[in-house]
């Protein structure tokens, strides 16, 4: 039991930092993930410690490094939890109505139609984005398009098609190739009803893993790309997707300062989505960042509807005049936006394992 002592609670410990080296090889991004079940993990590696009757030298040092392994741990997650302060707002008369947006990884190979049909009419959101949809999936909800007369469609096999549907009025668009000519980024500019100008980004890279790409170099760069992009834009703004990324990963955090957006997450929880079949090992990727001038009333998950994902709904309004958010706003140094450049270019240059 010692020995198996020693070798779990090392492997938890290297496991653990693997993600603060830069590499983008999926060996160092996937711990990203599990931040959290490894915590839970390493807690009761620790706990279970006191049980072995072995209280030498060496297993106070073990101790200790796990101790403080779970503390950095707890620190990093905890700006997810509703523990953490966040900024309180009041909807004011200047605000804009409430707008309510769904984004929902669909899964290809998933057929229920039906149900995801069901979940839009339940909802009733002015505007939804569905990822990994193809041509089937786009005849399947023709049916919404009464209720969603205006559209963007990038219909593909690759599962990373995507649609975005909208009530609201689509000044211009545009389909974003960042990285590579099958990754495609939708960008939108929306006029509300009440006259509200905003500006819509969904966006959906691919993910280091054994299975898809073997580094995070087109995620990354993706991303980045996006963040870049959105910098610049004047109008209000939301970026929602699935990012294959989870919000305390060192690109997700590059690239809310690079894009000078705001994580609701930090203060309200972690808000998972994958894997929907199995709560836990569950892990929050589908991600959304707003700049200062919107104010989200509501962000959670809802009900499964046969994709390996859980959609997510987020409710909010525009208000330009209210300030109190900009504290919250993050921006890159000189060696940051000098990191991001070198990421997107090496996006740019990955060659797919697609």
């Amino acid at each position: 039991m010692w020995e198996a002592y020693i070798i779990f609670s090392a492997v938890l410990l290297v496991v653990s930092f693997l993600p603060r080296f830069k590499n983008q090889h999926w060996l160092f991004r996937v711990w990203d993930f599990g931040k959290t079940q490894l915590t839970i993990i390493m807690l009761a590696t620790f706990l279970a410690g006191f049980l072995l009757n072995n209280f030498s030298t060496s297993f106070y040092i073990i101790q200790g490094f796990l101790l403080i392994t779970i503390a950095y741990h707890c620190i990093v997650l905890a700006k997810y939890t509703p523990l953490y302060p966040r900024s309180k707002h009041q909807k004011s008369r200047n605000s804009s109505k409430n707008i309510k947006i769904i984004s929902a990884n669909i899964y290809l190979f998933n057929k229920d139609y039906a149900s995801f049909i069901s979940l839009i009419k339940k909802n009733e959101p002015d505007l939804f984005l569905m990822m990994e949809s193809d041509e089937h999936w786009e005849n399947a909800v023709k049916i919404l398009e009464k209720d969603y007369p205006n559209h963007i469609k990038v219909s593909l096999d690759n599962t990373y098609g995507m649609h975005f549907y909208s009530k609201f009025k689509v000044a211009k668009s545009k389909v974003h190739y960042f990285v590579a000519d099958d990754i495609p980024s939708i960008e939108a500019h929306l006029e509300t009803e009440d006259g509200f100008k905003f500006v819509f980004f969904g966006v959906h890279p691919p993910p280091p893993s054994p299975t898809e790409e073997e580094t995070s170099k087109e995620r990354d760069g993706d991303i980045l790309s996006v963040a870049k992009e959105v910098k610049n834009i004047e109008k209000p703004v939301l970026v929602i997707g699935d990012f294959n990324n989870v919000a305390w990963s060192n690109s997700s955090i590059l690239f809310k300062k690079v894009s000078e957006l705001i994580d609701p997450r930090i203060g309200r929880g972690f808000i998972s989505t994958y894997h929907a079949k199995y709560k836990l090992l569950r892990f929050p990727i589908d991600l959304m960042f707003h700049s200062p001038d919107i104010f989200i009333e509501n962000l959670k998950t809802l009900e499964a509807f046969g994709s390996d994902h859980l959609p997510i709904l987020c409710e909010f309004y525009i208000d330009k005049n209210d300030q109190k958010q900009k504290n919250e706003v993050e921006k890159s140094d000189t060696e940051e936006k000098t990191e991001a450049e070198e990421l997107i270019d090496e996006g740019k240059k990955a060659e797919s394992d697609r």
